[in-house]
């Protein structure tokens, strides 16, 4: 084992461990996406409810943030590489488990074991990467990880989509077990791990916080999940599971601010601009994630496209992203202020949302989507790496490990917490649309009537009788108001995430002066 200072590396290793955490963070994160699109065949070969098949996304999201803050202090007990490649063989063995899934209940339990092991992929993975490079170049260092954060969720729908229509679902997670085993490889020959303290025994290990924080991030998860689909607060267990994460969070800043050998290191949140860094990657998490969500089912439930199609719509935007992230990389290393770039992501993705505002009707066509994804992919850039550059930028050892887990661990809470209110609000605006389009239906316009019975001879003509084809000519133009309202709600949708981003500007005035540019002094660390 070495010094934490001296996990710098050159040359070749230097790549080789780059490219090992980012196909890492890479598998993970496409992983918690690439399900979405092979729901609808794992329910007919398992004999799966839709409630029941859900469980396959929600059991992987909530082993990932119980186990990323816990990323940090497991690393110190087992070693770094040891951990992070047991971590790589979980996931892979768990992938191979989920493939040969017989039941619906089987599959979730492996999914949640792949979670258990993807959780501390991603935020391994970026500790790894961080101290890899001199403190001068961590600004790079952070843009070659963003590359695998941000294209992954982009590009799990089209694989995804691709798999299952040409092959079956089980390949979805069969994919991984090759690059899993690489990865192992790799990890046990290059990766470094820094010296910690003693290891604690099995009776000072903080069981208690361990039990409030899984009980706590864990009943967070499947409320944000299951809350608009169970009607929120009308149902009794998401009212109960909401207490019980009230109260386990309380329970566990208690437990560790009151520890002497605590599972999470709360005393690290001192640190200004890790606190600063934390919230803006939770509003990054709810920005990446809520649109990431948002397009796929506009274009596939109200234009109508195919999974695939949906899927490959996000690529352009985000190779933009991916080719942007060492020229923000080398920006970050000149010393342009991380706060500056922030900003001007926020106004870009302010940007983005009100030109898909403009874009959405029931027919737009791919075109239209184009420059607005562009724009989407060159603020997640700007707002990437400077965010999580400016987290970790103060922080030095141990604790860039443990600022990486907070930041980790909020990013993902912030696109669980995107998505549930993203859902809640497209169902609650669209009934809303809906009853003020049908105030305007009335009966005795003769543009109504007229359209009614164009509607009518049409059904008509086609061999039905004139009742029949009056309730299907009412049918057409329920279904019309149905679709033009849900067009309307997801256009308030992207005008009040507009808002929000345009909101946090302000925030980059917190930033300490001084701190925000990473002290090429430290470059020997």
């Amino acid at each position: 084992m070495v010094q934490a200072d001296d996990l710098v590396e050159y040359g070749y290793r230097r790549v080789i461990i780059t490219i090992t955490a980012v196909l890492c963070a890479l598998l993970e994160i496409v992983d918690t996406t690439i399900v979405n699109v092979a729901l609808t065949n794992m329910r007919g070969s398992l004999g799966a409810t839709l409630t029941d098949v859900a469980w396959v996304i929600t059991a992987y999201a909530i082993a990932n943030v119980i186990v990323i803050p816990m990323t940090s202090w497991l690393s110190q007990q087992f070693g770094r590489r040891n951990y992070f490649a047991f971590s790589i063989i979980l996931f892979t063995v768990a992938s191979f488990l989920c493939g040969n899934a017989t039941n619906i209940w089987e599959l979730v339990a492996f999914r949640f074991i792949q979670g258990l092991g993807g959780g501390a992929l991603l935020v391994t993975a970026q500790t790894i990467i961080t101290e890899s490079y001199p403190a001068a170049k961590r600004g790079m260092a952070q843009a070659i990880y963003g590359m695998g954060v941000i294209v992954g969720p982009t590009l799990g729908p089209p694989l995804g989509g691709y798999i299952v229509d040409h092959f079956s679902w089980p390949f979805i997670f069969y994919i991984n077990i090759p690059i899993g085993i690489v990865a192992t490889i790799l990890t046990l020959s290059f990766v470094r791990s820094p010296k910690y303290g003693e290891k604690l025994k099995a009776n000072q290990v903080d069981w208690w916080g361990i039990f409030f924080l899984a009980s706590f991030i864990g009943s967070l998860q499947f409320v944000l999940e299951h809350g608009q689909q169970d009607d929120w607060f009308n149902d009794n267990l998401i009212l109960i599971l909401s207490v019980v994460s009230l109260f386990g969070l309380l329970a566990f800043v208690w437990r560790e601010l009151s520890y002497k050998f605590p599972i999470v290191n709360l005393s690290v949140l001192k640190d200004g601009n890790l606190r600063i860094g934390i919230l803006m990657s939770f509003i990054l998490g709810f920005g990446l994630y809520g649109s990431t969500l948002i397009i796929p089912i506009y274009t596939q439930s109200i234009l109508g496209w195919t999974a695939t199609d949906a899927g490959l719509l996000l690529i352009p935007g985000s190779i933009t992203t991916a080719f942007m992230m060492p020229f923000i990389g080398k920006m970050i290393q000149r010393g342009i202020p991380q706060g500056y770039m922030v900003g001007l992501g926020f106004v870009i993705f302010f940007l983005f949302t009100f030109l898909m505002r403009d874009a959405m009707t029931p027919d737009t066509g791919e075109e239209h989507f184009f420059w607005p994804l562009i724009l989407r992919g060159i603020g997640m850039g700007l707002l990437f790496v400077p965010i999580t550059t400016l987290s970790l930028s103060t922080l030095k050892g141990k604790n860039i490990g443990e600022g990486a887990a907070f930041t980790g661990m909020m990013r993902q809470l912030g696109g669980s917490f995107g998505i549930a209110i993203i859902t809640t609000f497209i169902t609650r605006y669209t009934q809303k649309h809906r009853v003020d389009l049908l105030a305007h239906l009335d009966g005795s316009r003769i543009e109504v009537q007229q359209r009614v019975l164009m509607l009518q001879k049409g059904f008509m003509s086609k061999g039905f009788s004139a009742n029949e084809a009056l309730k299907k000519a009412y049918q057409v133009l329920d279904y019309s108001v149905l679709k033009q309202s849900t067009v309307l709600s997801y256009m308030d949708i992207f005008m009040s995430l507009g808002v929000l981003f345009l909101f946090c500007v302000p925030i980059i005035f917190l930033i300490k002066k001084g701190q925000n540019k990473i002290n090429p002094a430290e470059a020997g660390h």
